[in-house]
């Protein structure tokens, strides 16, 4: 028998979540079944489930639609650079994976719950932007056979960081933690992919979160993998440009879409709702800066500011808040 176990959390709280044993079942496809149709208690929402030991949680956020929910947090021991969220799209032909979690184990998680699900072949690893909890995992993907493709500015952007995220995250993960010590090559990504009677529209986008935006939009069920462009829960880092964030907000805000799946948070939400808190974020933190900025502040009591007081309503602001500050006073201070 497999214990069906199910992670939902608080409405509104994406770091507020629980898990729930929802009875037992004979076999993994009626596990699954199960799984789809359980509703959890009211004020929560159902973020994913798992049959067995839990150890992998996958959400089917739309039909063919799979998304893995790393958890709000840096990486470390306690979650083995498990913090982004993933997941794959199948189609009548092949799948394709968007995004590659931040090591070998998540990556091989990801792949193992693909074969629970399809014997098709994984044709496609698509990377939303360069950051290590997205792509260390990358070789794991592509020794599959897997196409890799990315934003055209993803393998300069990797070439410069990779060994030093590689660097990082085993020392930050510690004892156990393993991801290829090659940073994974990529071809520019198409402007679409057919799965098999399945199109997934690859976008790029102007410089924002970072250099090397990429989102992917699946037109049977209008889900959008949007990356990192929209944060929930999780705090918003900027390694790219605050302005030429809000610029591709804008610029996405008008694209129809079912749902998102954010980079960090839940693993869907409604769009363009989704979008508001990244933005109204950012946009205060321009506003706030430019204030700073105008009234002589300098960058220094700004960043102490931060620290000591960051913005209520997300998970790790003390980590990324201060972060952003000096990232938006280096580049508003000579506008």
């Amino acid at each position: 028998m497999l214990p069906l176990l199910v992670l939902a959390c608080l409405t509104g709280a994406p770091g507020d979540c629980a898990v729930t044993e929802a009875g037992t079942y004979p076999d993994e496809a009626t596990c699954q079944a199960a799984g789809r149709a359980y509703l959890p208690a009211a004020g929560r929402s159902k973020q994913a489930w798992t049959c067995g030991d839990g150890a992998f949680w996958l959400a089917e956020v739309a039909p063919g639609v799979f998304v893995h929910r790393g958890a709000i947090a840096e990486p470390g021991p306690g979650n083995g650079g498990d913090t982004a969220n993933i997941g794959f799209v199948i189609g009548d032909d092949a799948v394709a994976v968007i995004d590659a979690g931040g090591s070998d184990a998540v990556a091989r998680a990801l792949l193992a719950g693909i074969r629970a699900r399809t014997d098709l072949p994984v044709k496609w690893l698509i990377l939303t932007h360069m950051h290590p909890d997205h792509v260390l995992g990358a070789g794991v993907i592509l020794e599959t056979g897997a196409a890799g493709v990315a934003h055209p500015a993803l393998q300069a952007g990797l070439a410069a960081r990779y060994a030093h995220y590689h660097e990082a995250y085993a020392r930050d993960i510690g004892p156990g933690w393993q991801a290829a010590e090659r940073m994974p090559e990529t071809s520019e990504a198409p402007v679409e992919i057919d799965l098999g009677d399945r199109v997934l529209d690859l976008r790029r986008h102007a410089t924002g979160h970072t250099p090397n935006d990429l989102s992917v939009f699946d037109r049977a069920t209008g889900t959008w993998f949007l990356g990192d462009l929209v944060f929930l829960g999780h705090m918003p880092s900027i390694d790219g440009s605050l302005t030429g964030w809000l610029d591709v907000l804008a610029a996405v805000a008008d694209q129809p879409a079912d749902r998102v799946v954010p980079g960090h948070g839940p693993v869907s939400a409604p769009w363009p709702e989704a979008a508001a808190p990244t933005s109204n974020y950012l946009t205060t933190l321009a506003e706030d800066t430019r204030a700073a900025i105008a009234e002589g502040t300098p960058m220094i009591d700004l960043v102490t500011r931060a620290s000591e007081h960051p913005p209520a309503g997300w998970l790790l602001s003390k980590t990324f808040h201060p972060r952003n500050v000096t990232s938006a006073y280096r580049a508003l201070e000579w506008e």
